[in-house]
């Protein structure tokens, strides 16, 4: 009987349980796609580029799963206190409190198997589509890759089953230290209105000081490094919650003294619910805020660092193309590109270093980018090197004991030759490199050889080519060394952003899955919280209805008030994003490029879950009449 009453109250409860559904089934399923791409080792053994980025998923199945924890503790707690009256009067009836404990248990239990097994189906499907899309992305075989990974799953529903079994647990131990009055009463709780004091500016005081503290120490975050990261968390995430606290309170009760705004419509209505709510709302909301500062920052840092790949090849280097004794293929394919310059350099090679001409570089100097980290801008354009060579030799890379006689490269020139010209440190071995001029030059006996350096109108629309060039440079580099098993890494243009693409695109992927995990599970938790209170207002919307007020107006108010509900956490978290992407000065060129994407997506999340939040709210306040 008792089984029966149950499945008939959760069926007329089924919106919200569909609810806290969803956002199982979203964090089920990108968890199981983290894992696949983690912890699929012969896959990652056989393709250096994702066995770079494995640590990516790896953190951001921690930080999903850190915070599904307080969501499932969060949404379960919501889901007990909206069956407390029921589950009171089964006690009043006669019901035994440890079978009732029982069947409450199972209830959670059987909700997470079901959310375990749906979300592991759309995982499969998600890790298909992903994992393809990604290593398409990244041109790699996606040989070893399976989306349904055994191992894969085991993690996911062990991880997940001991959270469903923790989290029913605790509601059956909650439900049987209640008492059968506390349990009927529950929807009976009056708000509280705290008054205003020399406590709560205090507060407020603290609250902001924390909250700039955080600000600037992710603002200098170049200067304080790890220590600004753990400043900056942890004095806004405290501020935060002390400026929600102190400061909503005092906000909505100007609002209610407004005497133009308080007698408009329903608006002395309006705010008096929020008055009396707020209270018990602040602590939801400032974990709210910290959730969408979280979810919104995990977007947008991943699609930052996506971004800001071709920003980083381009600031180090200026020529999209260095070629060290060009093939036949080489000229072959700038042939078909849009070449903008050309420039060719002698050399020579032998046991001790290279021996670049003077005379050549003088006559067609290089470009130099005249970008760094600590110091870039859009603005900032390559210059072409001006320095000049009086003397007949100069040096870099040597010992110091070695060739004191001559002169330190300039630094113009020294930019040059490191960051256009030597392609790979194996180049170097321990050699170093000379200019001289054309006298000294002829007088060495090394091999000859040239360099060729080109720029192109967009480099990527090269990248098959690009992609050729630099496997024939590895070549030619483990020719000269007469070591064809010899591991040769490049550091041309192409390669610098093939290198930085491939853990930007994990880091991509990873933040955009992570935020609409963060997002959908932190406007779950404040529907939660709204519509647990919305029973106790069912009385007051009532009594408007019987006085004559508008059904139109009631419909507005409820409108209006969940907006000012759902607004306060949204600017505050947006606020956290803008500073917080200062976190990443340090490692991007521009961390707020495109920001406009994830926000725009946040806020499309947050209006659905709004729009539903209210047709929820409204259905218990405002039911339909028969």
């Amino acid at each position: 009987m008792l089984f029966k009453l149950s499945f008939s109250s959760m069926r007329k409860m089924m919106k919200d349980y569909l609810v806290l559904l969803v956002g199982l089934v979203i964090s089920i399923s990108i968890f199981y796609m983290f894992q696949t791409l983690a912890l699929n080792s012969d896959f990652t053994k056989g393709n250096s580029v994702i066995s770079s980025i494995q640590i990516v998923f790896n953190v951001g199945a921690f930080l999903l799963a850190f915070i599904t924890i307080f969501y499932i503790v969060y949404a379960n707690s919501f889901l007990l206190s909206l069956r407390r009256k029921e589950l009171g009067m089964y006690m009043v009836l006669g019901a035994k409190k440890g079978k009732i404990s029982q069947i409450l248990f199972w209830e959670t239990l059987m909700m997470g198997i079901a959310a375990l097994c749906i979300g592991s189906v759309v995982g499969i499907v998600l890790s298909s589509g992903i994992g393809n899309l990604l290593m398409n992305l990244l041109e790699i075989s996606p040989e070893g890759y399976y989306p349904f990974y055994v191992p894969a799953l085991w993690m996911t529903w062990g991880f997940f089953l001991v959270l469903f079994l923790i989290t029913s647990t605790i509601n059956a131990i909650r439900l049987a230290r209640a008492t059968e009055l506390d349990l009927i009463r529950a929807e009976q709780q009056n708000d509280s209105i705290k008054r205003k004091g020399i406590g709560t500016i205090l507060v407020a005081l603290l609250g902001l000081l924390l909250v700039a503290a955080g600000y600037y120490a992710l603002i200098e975050i170049k200067v304080l490094q790890v220590l600004g990261l753990f400043i900056g968390a942890g004095a806004t995430t405290i501020g935060t919650y002390l400026i929600f606290i102190s400061l909503l309170p005092v906000f909505v009760q100007a609002l209610k003294k407004n005497q133009k705004l308080n007698d408009h419509q329903l608006h002395a209505f309006t705010f008096a619910q929020l008055r009396f709510r707020v209270n018990s709302l602040t602590k939801v909301l400032g974990t709210v805020a910290m959730l969408i500062a979280l979810g919104v920052g995990a977007m947008a840092g991943g699609l930052a660092f996506q971004q800001n790949v071709d920003l980083i090849s381009s600031a180090q280097h200026v020529y999209d193309i260095t070629l060290h004794d060009p093939a036949e293929e080489d000229f072959q394919a700038l042939h078909k590109m849009n070449v903008i310059e050309q420039n060719t350099y002698r050399y020579k090679m032998d046991e001790k270093g290279y021996y670049f001409v003077k005379d050549d570089l003088l006559a067609h100097p290089p470009l130099i980018s005249t970008n760094t980290f600590e110091n870039y801008s859009s603005e900032n354009k390559p210059k072409r090197v001006t320095e000049p060579l009086p003397h007949p030799a100069y040096i870099m890379y040597a010992n110091q004991d070695e060739h004191s006689n001559l002169e330190e490269v300039p630094r113009e020139w020294g930019k040059a030759i490191s960051t256009e010209i030597i392609i790979s440190y194996d180049m170097l071995s321990g050699k170093a490199v000379q200019i001289v001029d054309g006298a000294t030059y002829d007088g060495i006996a090394g091999s000859e050889h040239q360099v060729l350096l080109a720029q192109v109108d967009d480099y990527l629309k090269y990248k098959p080519e690009l992609k050729a060039m630099d496997q024939r440079q590895k070549q030619w580099i483990k020719t000269i060394h007469e070591d064809e098993e010899r591991e040769v890494y490049l550091s041309t243009k192409y390669s610098t952003y093939e290198a930085v693409y491939a853990f930007t695109s994990g880091t991509m992927f990873m933040g955009f899955f992570l935020g609409i995990a963060f997002l959908a599970m932190m406007a779950s938790c404040l529907m939660f919280k709204i519509l647990s209170g919305a029973t106790r207002d069912k009385d007051r919307y009532n009594m408007l209805r019987k006085i004559g007020v508008r059904h139109s107006l009631l419909i507005g108010s409820i409108y209006k008030e969940l907006f000012l509900v759902f607004v306060f956490p949204a600017l505050v978290g947006l606020t956290h994003v803008l500073v917080g992407m200062q976190m990443f000065s340090f490692i991007l060129l521009d961390p707020y490029v495109n920001i406009w994407v994830p926000t725009l997506i946040f806020l499309a999340i947050y209006a659905i879950y709004y729009y539903i939040t209210v047709q929820l709210y409204r259905g218990i306040v405002l039911p339909k009449e028969a």
